[in-house]
């Protein structure tokens, strides 16, 4: 009977030797400032649910049917020292829940520099937090070192007690960028940026992975983290600097096409506007950048939704129209660069000047920034109406 006690338990003890503590044991401050959050709140709860669960089991037992000597009293109703207790424990232990999460939830912001090393170890001022940029792809990691012009994929390396500015984003789908051992996970989504702050405190090689499923190749969708010291870091800078291979637009390109179970690998070399240009979800050639689009929609926009916009609307003489009753409408009918812009407006202004013309040519643009792209077809359609390339 002993032995199959043993072989029943055998399961379970084995399941035990395997889980990963790493979350309750991390290597980061940050994440171990969020250790301590868990217990303390875990404490603070089980202050109530121990009670609770013993006095279940006590008044089941002393006021079972079989106990005659239990005191029967079937007219009680009300207990002022009871209801006290019963109400405040859990008011006073909601109260320093709140305190905590508040004073949490400000301290560990993702967002938030960090401010220390370690829990005694102000960090010392002449320290520079350590970039890095991380992109999401279909199924692996990207991380561009803008500092030191470098990329790796599903390799990821950081000195010790050096803080580390992550600055996340995606290329197509919604991912989760966690490394139990430095920090908590936080999301990587198209077209937008999210950061994290922490620091790293022990040297050691930590799993990084993707904690939110993203389709086919999730699962293998993980990479190492390599905890450095100052000079175990500058080796690794330098073993990726000798990679002559250059992560420029086409390269990327080609590394975000979907793919599994993806080697670390690294780029010597980077194109220094790669990251906002994946942000700004703008990569591809032909594809206007998310900032210049939402530029323009700013001072106006490009369609009916957009007439109020910066340049004024002129009749054939180039009379301001509705001058006379106010600024009037106004429009923009291409986006043109600064000089073009410049020279639009002092041809209006002549135009104002001299003598009305039979016809005149429309204003042209707002001083906007033209996106540098090649229209893919002969004409494409520009102000709800098709524009050939060559009226630009």
């Amino acid at each position: 009977m002993r032995r199959l006690r043993i072989l029943t338990l055998l399961p379970l003890l084995a399941l035990l030797g395997a889980c990963n503590l790493v979350v309750m044991a991390p290597s980061g401050d940050v994440a171990a400032q969020q250790r301590d959050l868990i217990i303390v709140s875990t404490v603070l709860m089980l202050l109530i649910i121990i009670p609770v669960m013993a006095l279940t089991v006590f008044f089941a037992w002393r006021y079972r049917q079989s106990n005659k000597a239990a005191r029967y009293d079937p007219d009680w109703h009300h207990s002022t020292q009871l209801e006290l207790v019963i109400w405040a424990a859990p008011l006073l232990i909601i109260i320093a829940l709140g305190a905590i999460t508040w004073t949490g939830t400000h301290l560990l912001d993702p967002y938030r520099p960090i401010g220390r090393v370690a829990a005694g170890r102000p960090l010392p001022e002449e320290v520079r937090p350590l970039d890095v940029s991380v992109v999401a792809l279909d199924w692996k990691w990207l991380f561009i070192y803008p500092e030191y012009g470098i990329a790796t994929v599903n390799d990821l390396a950081a000195p010790v007690d050096r803080p580390i500015h992550f600055r996340i984003t995606s290329s197509a789908v919604m991912n989760s960028f966690y490394i139990p051992a430095l920090a908590g996970q936080i999301y990587a989504m198209p077209g937008m940026e999210t950061r994290l702050n922490a620091v790293i405190n022990h040297a050691g090689d930590y799993e990084g992975f993707s904690a939110n499923y993203s389709g086919a190749g999730f699962s293998g969708m993980r990479f190492t983290f390599r905890g450095l010291t100052a000079e175990g870091f500058g080796t690794w800078i330098d073993q990726a600097r000798a990679t002559d291979a250059m992560l420029d637009r086409p390269a990327y390109l080609a590394l975000a096409r979907p793919s599994q179970n993806e080697p670390a690998r690294r780029w010597g070399r980077i194109d220094p506007d790669l990251y906002g240009a994946i942000l700004n979800m703008c990569a591809e050639p032909g594809r206007m950048c998310m900032n210049e689009m939402m530029a323009i929609d700013a001072r106006g926009g490009l369609g009916r939704a957009g007439i109020h916009a910066v340049l004024p609307a002129l009749d054939a003489a180039g009379a301001r129209v509705g001058a006379v009753f106010g600024p009037g409408p106004g429009f923009v009918p291409s986006i043109c660069s600064v000089e073009e812009a410049a020279a639009a407006a002092i041809a209006a202004r002549s135009r104002t000047s001299l003598a009305p013309a039979p016809a005149a040519t429309p204003v042209r643009g707002a001083g906007l920034p033209r996106p540098s792209f090649t229209p893919a077809a002969p004409a494409t359609t520009w102000l709800g109406g098709s524009r050939r390339p060559s009226d630009s």
